[in-house]
């Protein structure tokens, strides 16, 4: 897919809705590369995100996360951002997905942190306890090779891309 204009459609487990217009990278029916330029600084944690990062938003519908890879715009990695997720729906001019809380943090430091797992409703249904344990088990136990994958797709895709 060449590239075009995707809205980003983020749902909170308290059914507030979040949309960010993005430029599609890549896109298939179960995976999809999009393209956000940040115009205003922001921070996470102890990372700042500087205006004029770019971040390239990995999204799988097999995967119970997507992943936020910012670089800055000489493409040096800051950090690489996992939002525990499920729901996830890509189609044309759309990626949907619902934010299960949850977050991770991987630093170029290899310094690895959960975020907001205490702010899981404490009358959350159990299966879906379940599948945010299993997804921040996953994430924690291969982060050193998802943020290889995802480094190396940043790399093979930054030369495509006008910054």
């Amino acid at each position: 897919m060449a590239d075009q204009t995707v809205l980003e459609i983020k749902q909170t487990l308290y059914g507030d809705i979040q949309t960010f217009q993005c430029r599609s990278i890549a896109q298939s029916p179960t995976e999809a590369v999009i393209l956000f330029e940040h115009t205003r600084a922001l921070h996470v944690e102890d990372v700042t995100i500087p205006a004029g990062t770019v971040s390239f938003g990995y999204f799988w519908t097999d995967r119970g996360y997507n992943a936020y890879h910012w670089v800055t715009p000489s493409g040096r990695t800051i950090g690489i951002y996992f939002n525990v997720s499920d729901c996830t729906r890509i189609v044309p001019g759309e990626i949907r997905w619902r934010d299960l809380v949850v977050d991770v943090l991987v630093t170029p430091d290899g310094h690895c942190r959960v975020i907001d797992q205490d702010e899981i409703p404490l009358d959350l249904h159990l299966d879906l306890l379940k599948k945010i344990q299993d997804a921040l088990e996953s994430l924690l136990h291969n982060h050193t090779q998802l943020v290889r994958e995802i480094e190396a797709r940043t790399a093979a895709l930054w030369g495509k891309q006008a910054h």
